[in-house]
């Protein structure tokens, strides 16, 4: 039987998402060692106790300095960490997994893009609903021609307020950049190599309307025009009662010329009801969860293939292209809701290349 080679991996930030994060590479055979790196004492301590890492450490840079670790996920909150941190990564040497989004701006992000290939660097990003099976399953009827050509697709997500606040307290990113890019990811992917040529945009203001600045959007809903023709639609929010924990509704059609697909992705398959806590919808969250042995959910196997792709040298399964892609769709449809008129793309240099945070 062969050896397989084993890895050091590090991780920046282990809240919600790194926390899972955490756990997946502790459980992976292929990693040999963790390093772990994280601001919160308590939550570092809670690192240690659960996983005993080779390191850790409340400095990142101490991971980066580590010649050792060849792979480094970066969880951490806010989002305009990102670019920095990714940056820093990869001109240390180290094959980078970076929670969505990829930059702020187009410019952050083509500056990865020049490093990572210059370093000849793994650089993925982490828009994990392509290892949900239900959308794999779309794309698959897409590639082995049980739908025949896609004429369109139209995808509706939201997510509770509670969470809708924890998003909107750490940054201003719009629904379209944080909810409604998995669904642009997944489409654009389904589609390809068909390229987006216009996008149009509106935004709903009720809920969160008087409690931001600047506004809050309740939900975007974007159209997204191909150069195929093609055209589709995704919304996306978070205005759902916050009776519903950690929820994450999603339905999805994708209509071809030879039969239609529609995915009920709302998580009512599973619902308990206790006198303590009332309804709940366990493995309803978009990351997805543990249970005992198992894992429902996307992130752990998204986990464990970025692992995979830097030991065997297999393609990454997002790339930074790709999420660039997405990031300029994005920032099209917050343009167009500010102009109320649809834009092209690709954007140029006249155009907004980034977003408030």
């Amino acid at each position: 039987m062969s050896v397989v080679e084993q890895i050091e991996v590090g991780i920046i930030g282990t809240g919600w998402c790194g926390g899972i994060r955490a756990e997946a590479l502790h459980r992976n055979p292929i990693v040999g060692k963790l390093h772990i790196a994280e601001i919160r004492t308590d939550r570092l301590q809670e690192m240690v106790d659960w996983y005993s890492p080779a390191t850790a450490t409340e400095d990142y840079n101490d991971l980066l300095a580590n010649s050792d670790i060849s792979a480094i996920f970066i969880s951490a909150t806010p989002e305009h960490l990102h670019f920095p941190m990714a940056k820093e990564s990869l001109e240390a040497g180290k094959h980078v997994f970076l929670e969505k989004p990829i930059a702020i701006s187009l410019a952050e992000a083509d500056e990865l893009l020049a490093i990572s290939e210059k370093n000849n660097l793994k650089f993925s990003i982490g828009y994990s609903q392509r290892f949900n099976p239900k959308y794999a399953y779309v794309r698959e009827s897409l590639l082995n021609g049980s739908l025949g050509e896609p004429v369109t697709a139209l995808h509706s997500r939201h997510i509770s307020r509670g969470l809708g606040e924890k998003i909107s307290g750490r940054t201003k990113l719009s629904p379209a950049a944080m909810e409604a890019t998995h669904d642009l990811d997944f489409v654009l992917w389904c589609l390809e190599p068909a390229k987006p040529v216009k996008v149009y945009a509106q935004n709903s203001y009720k809920y969160w309307k008087d409690k931001g600045s600047p506004q809050i959007p309740d939900c975007t809903w974007i159209i997204v025009t191909m150069d195929s023709g093609i055209c589709f639609t995704i919304g996306a929010g978070w205005v759902l009662p916050k009776s519903y924990p950690n929820y994450s509704s999603t339905s999805m059609e994708m209509i071809g010329t030879n039969g239609a697909l529609v995915i009920d992705d709302t998580h009512r398959d599973v619902i308990l009801h206790t006198e303590n806590d009332g309804i709940q919808f366990p493995m309803s969250t978009m990351p997805g969860e543990y249970v005992g042995h198992v894992y429902a959910g996307p992130m752990a196997p998204e986990t464990d293939y970025f692992v995979e792709a830097c030991v065997f040298d297999k393609p990454v399964m997002v790339t930074g292209e790709q999420a660039r892609k997405v990031m300029e769709v994005y920032i099209a449809a917050d343009m167009s809701v500010e102009r109320d008129q649809p834009v092209s793309l690709p954007l140029n240099s006249n155009d907004i290349s980034s977003i408030r945070v």
